[in-house]
């Protein structure tokens, strides 16, 4: 039986993300933020790609993220390919999901977070778009740098980007939304995942704490009958850990921009921008 209710799978159509609770308990949560914080502070791992940095003042080079883990840690690919997730990932989507990505943000107190963005944009699925599972390992609130979500987004072509301020995210580009629309702030425990759509527009605060992490451990997945993926995502796994083949996409492709009818009407999106991606960073 699926971890995800039908009232689940209509909320996530209508908003384009969901909420479960507690889909992980107190013990594997401790259990995975223990395995990675060891990780992390046992310095150079074979696979790791981003080095942590003790003598630095940006929190983020001291506690940089892990990604690809499940390429090298049976810890990550375990998750990855978890039943829970499965039997979630498949009663949102509709049909089997595919396995493309694992990332640990380990977000120190200080931690800048990240512009608002579209995972899509990235990945680069055709047809049909990806899917995140962001699990939380401690709590997540607006001032340990929770997620933000801008509900209804998941509707909305791939956006233009904008620079963003650098001074608050890690990232260097945005998309604009229109003045107005609501960013809500996601509230989580240790354990529970939101699982969002692709192209739903989300980023996070940053830590402005002095002592609390904001551990999260997220995956990518793209939907069973997609026929491209970018080629930062390659290996494509099977939710049974075998690969699937499937051609990379090109590095880019068109996006929209925001254009205003007339006065009093409501911003509408016009594709008529082309963008490429050299690399994925989220």
């Amino acid at each position: 039986m699926s971890n995800a209710s039908a009232a689940d799978k209509t909320f996530f159509d209508q908003n384009g993300f969901v909420l479960i609770r507690n889909l992980f308990n107190a013990d594997e949560t401790a259990a995975y933020r223990e395995h990675f914080m060891r990780i992390r502070e046992s310095g150079t791992v074979p696979g790791d790609t981003h080095i942590a940095n003790p003598a630095t003042n940006d929190p983020l080079l001291r506690y940089p993220r892990l990604m690809q883990m499940h390429r090298w840690d049976e810890a990550s690919l375990k998750w990855l390919l978890e039943p829970r997730l499965d039997e979630c990932l498949t009663t949102l989507l509709g049909r089997e999901p595919f396995a493309v990505q694992t990332m640990m943000y380990f977000k120190p107190p200080g931690a800048r977070g990240q512009a608002l963005h579209q995972d899509n944009y990235y990945l680069r699925v055709q047809p049909g778009t990806c899917m995140a599972a962001w699990m939380a390992l401690d709590t997540c609130d607006e001032s340990n740098g929770c997620l933000q979500v801008v509900p209804g987004s998941h509707t909305w072509p791939i956006l233009c980007t904008v620079p963003a301020d650098t001074a608050q995210s890690f990232t260097d580009v945005t998309v604009p939304i229109p003045e107005g629309m609501p960013v809500v702030s996601v509230k989580m425990n240790p354990g529970d995942v939101l699982f969002f759509q692709g192209s739903l527009v989300h980023g996070s605060l940053p830590n402005t704490t002095d002592d609390r992490f904001r551990r999260a451990l997220v995956a990518h997945y793209i939907e069973g009958d997609s026929e491209k993926v970018s080629k930062w995502y390659q290996p494509t796994l099977r939710m049974d850990g075998s690969v699937v083949e499937i051609p990379a996409s090109d590095k880019g492709g068109a996006c929209g921009v925001w254009v205003d009818t007339d006065p009093v009407s409501t911003p509408v999106i016009e594709v008529r921008g082309y963008e490429l991606v050299e690399k994925a960073t989220e």
